[in-house]
């Protein structure tokens, strides 16, 4: 459940950065990089703080 709030928190902050490169004008497939970039980011930060979280 952690887990699942922290990648929401993660989606609305990738949605804010993506609308504000839109409100940018720069390139979609640039928006879509930045956008895969972070989500993995968010997983992987996620993944170690909910694993560090169980083990105590």
């Amino acid at each position: 459940m952690t887990l699942l709030i922290y990648l929401v928190g993660w989606i609305i902050l990738i949605g804010g950065v993506c609308w504000g490169l839109v409100a940018m004008h720069v390139a979609q497939h640039t928006i879509g990089i930045v956008a895969v970039i972070m989500l993995g980011v968010a997983v992987i930060t996620g993944a170690t703080r909910v694993r560090s979280r169980d083990r105590s």
